[in-house]
């Protein structure tokens, strides 16, 4: 599958059918990792520990990117000697991405509630109990965090700020936290939307804005954010930039009036602004007056025909 070798350690044994609460779901948590080797044992101890407190019936998939510290080597002798929860590692022959690691691992999940976390150990695994919480009322539920634990924070801080803001706006829903990687989500509703996951950084945005922008229910969970353990692999300037860049086209491939609207009112009122100024000043309106309104009005066409077939293909 995509390129992908799946390699399955049993567990010694896995834990009955349970519940959370009076919810019965069957859970499966996605640990992507690029050389986490420092991390990968403890989160999925904590992992194992909050899935066996709750009772649930779950399992875990641990998607290596092509690690070179034996991150996944360190994930299947913990899976062999797990007895509380299968754990499964699939190992990558080439590394593609942290969003293709999720995206396999969604594809080969069994579980009907996906639960994505970070295997740097920056998110609390037993905070994802809250998350489940919340199903099956919501379609995805996200953790939203407390605090910027990241490396070059006074960069990251006001990026993410602007750039969060940017999506308010642009989907129409308030969002606490738009790049949280920590969230649960029903599987089956994410599989359709796989196709617009690009394989970087920017994933998780994609996700979120997936289900916001095409009326699925999102809910938000404060939850604690750790310092993560080992070197971040986050470039502040191409992953940032990756980021806008996903805002943008998710807005377009679901919400374009959003955009081309506010662009061809803009250029409406900038042509008719110069030319009562030119008539004026010279008597008279400019070419480039008629060029600039003609612009708008054609921007604002072309929004409507990709609104059309936006809401086609929704249908």
């Amino acid at each position: 599958m995509d390129g992908w070798q799946t390699q399955v350690v049993a567990s010694p044994a896995a834990v009955a059918p349970g519940s959370l609460e009076e919810t019965q779901i069957q859970v499966s948590v996605i640990l992507p990792a690029f050389n986490e080797r420092e991390a990968i044992e403890q989160v999925l101890s904590e992992v194992v520990e909050a899935l066996a407190e709750a009772n649930l019936h779950a399992e875990v998939l641990v998607v290596d990117d092509a690690s070179t510290d034996g991150t996944a080597d360190a994930a299947a002798r913990f899976a062999a000697e797990c007895w509380q929860v299968p754990v499964r590692v699939v190992r990558c022959p080439i590394r593609r991405g942290a969003g293709a690691a999720r995206k396999v691992g969604i594809r080969q999940a069994r579980g009907d509630v996906v639960v994505m976390l970070d295997a740097d150990g920056s998110y609390p695994a037993h905070a994802m109990l809250e998350l489940l919480r919340w199903f099956p009322a919501y379609d995805q539920v996200n953790g939203a965090r407390r605090s910027e634990q990241g490396t070059l924070p006074w960069l990251r801080r006001p990026a993410k700020w602007a750039i969060r803001m940017l999506a308010c706006y642009l989907s129409g829903h308030r969002i606490p936290d738009l790049n949280t990687g920590f969230k649960a989500f029903k599987r089956e509703a994410m599989l359709r939307w796989l196709w617009v996951v690009p394989d970087g950084f920017s994933c998780v945005t994609t996700m979120t804005l997936a289900f916001l922008t095409n009326g699925l229910a999102v809910k938000y969970v404060p939850v604690e954010y750790r310092p993560r353990i080992g070197r971040s692999k986050f470039h502040p300037i191409k992953d940032t930039a990756a980021y806008l860049a996903t805002v943008l086209r998710m807005v377009l491939y679901f919400r374009p009036l959003r955009v081309f609207l506010p662009a061809a009112g803009l250029l409406v009122l900038l042509g008719l602004a110069r030319s009562v100024w030119n008539r004026c000043t010279t008597g008279s309106m400019q070419e480039s007056d008629v060029v600039i309104m003609t612009a708008g009005i054609v921007t604002c066409m072309m929004g409507l025909l990709a609104e059309v077939m936006v809401a086609h293909r929704r249908a």
